[in-house]
């Protein structure tokens, strides 16, 4: 084992529109650091191939396939640091670094982060303002909770991403189907949290995410991204906008609850996406993922703040403590294009030369099936990216920018919200 081969190991490289800017700054941020990047990813490589010192392909949904690999290259190059963004590949990873002696979240700290149930159950006992909530496995408990909770009532799955199974419920009528879609959602995730959904009062409000950055236990926000949300009664996620001036940044009271959510979950280090709600009573959380964003959100941070967390994954990984300071101050936002209803997709074609367009890009090959939730989720033919020079100038230029999108598509037949969830490939990276 040379002294000079110091490496990073990366678990799963997730979809290139959505992760390359990251993996560009991470391959360049660790030459800098005289550190090279190592692969252990499911798919054969194509455009990873540009970024990666190695690349190792396993099945890295089968844990053990994926700890075999990652010892292998261990036994026989100086792994000093570790990172993943990928949501079904968190825990495992952070099993990984604790076993190898690198800096992570920990596992317990993914645990908190992926078990919706458990972060609801520690920030509640911690103090901290959450909604009343309980964890279901019938339907009949499921009505039992909301008559106790009281209605509106926000049913979903245990651990899944992106707002996938997440129905609002206004009475038992509402619950009934609510809680078969958040059920049938949660089946294409983790099998430990296979079945069932939470059922937890609503926290009425306006929503927005944080990504953050954790050293050693040390939490520091880094940008404050307002969301938008639609195909009511679910929670779909539309749109991003990022402001660097944005005054929830110097909010001490949503940062006080940031910071004591994170040491009471008890993670490590790493990056970190938390979702939260601005209520009448407080900033309520309503899930702390652990890992950055998707949504391309850290690309909107990025153009908006400077702060460049592709390098943030690598001096972190390697035990830095990073800077967070801003070297840009400006308003950065995306919207996705949407079928008006389930159809199968043509051809997509985005604008360019718009004002304040950064880009655009399709989402899916031709002949793809797009579905609206309850059939489907994140049913997504294209995005676009603007800036704007206030927050409400960066919305007026998105929402021009996805109008003038244009969509060949046939409609599809209608699923009964009964059929077994379809999503597109790759959808668990996208967020959340």
């Amino acid at each position: 084992m040379s002294a000079d081969d110091r490496v990073l190991l990366v678990i799963g490289s997730g979809l290139q529109v959505y992760r390359e800017y990251l993996i560009e700054s991470a391959a360049r941020r660790a030459a800098e650091l005289d550190l090279k990047l190592v692969l252990i990813n499911n798919l054969k490589p194509t455009w990873q191939q540009d970024h990666f010192d190695e690349i190792t392909v396993v099945n890295v949904f089968d844990h053990e396939e994926l700890r075999a690999a990652a010892r292998e290259i261990a036994g026989r190059r100086k792994v000093v640091g570790l990172f993943c963004y990928d949501e079904p590949l968190v825990m495992p990873a952070a099993e990984l670094a604790a076993e190898f002696g690198l800096p992570g979240l920990g596992p317990d700290g993914v645990q908190g982060c992926r078990d919706k149930h458990r972060t609801r159950s520690m920030l509640t006992a911690a103090g901290l303002p959450q909604p009343g909530f309980e964890l279901t496995d019938t339907l009949e408990q499921a009505r039992e909770a909301a008559a106790r909770i009281g209605y509106p009532v926000v049913v979903k799955p245990r651990a899944l991403g992106a707002s996938m199974g997440v129905v609002l419920a206004e009475d038992e009528t509402q619950l009934d189907e609510a809680y078969l879609v958040a059920s049938n959602a949660s089946l294409v995730g983790d099998e430990p949290f296979r079945g069932g959904a939470i059922v937890e009062g609503y926290a009425g409000g306006p929503e927005i995410s944080v990504d953050g950055v954790v050293h050693r236990g040390e939490y520091r926000a880094m940008f404050v991204a307002r969301k938008e949300t639609g195909h009511h009664p679910y929670f779909e996620e539309v749109g991003h906008v990022v402001d660097a001036a944005d005054p929830l940044l110097q909010d001490q009271e949503l940062i006080d609850v940031l910071t004591k959510a994170h040491e009471v979950l008890g993670v490590e280090n790493g990056l970190t996406h938390t979702e939260v709600k601005l209520t009448s009573y407080g900033p309520v959380i309503i899930e702390i993922n652990g890992r950055l964003g998707g949504d391309l959100i850290p690309f909107l941070g990025r153009i908006a703040t400077g702060i460049d967390p592709g390098e943030l994954l690598v001096e972190v990984a390697a035990g830095h403590r990073p800077d967070t300071a801003f070297t840009r101050h400006g308003v950065a936002g995306i919207r996705f294009g949407y079928p008006s209803e389930d159809a199968t997709v043509h051809e997509v074609r985005v604008p360019v030369g718009l004002p304040g367009l950064v880009t655009a890009s399709p989402m899916i090959e031709p002949g793809t099936e797009l579905r609206l939730p309850p059939g489907g989720y994140l049913a997504r033919h294209s995005f676009v990216v603007c800036t704007g020079e206030d927050r409400e100038t960066c919305r007026e230029r998105l929402a021009a920018a996805v109008a003038a999108v244009e969509l060949d598509a046939e409609p599809l037949e209608r699923k009964d919200v009964a059929a077994r969830l379809e999503m597109p490939a790759g959808l668990l990276d996208v967020d959340k």
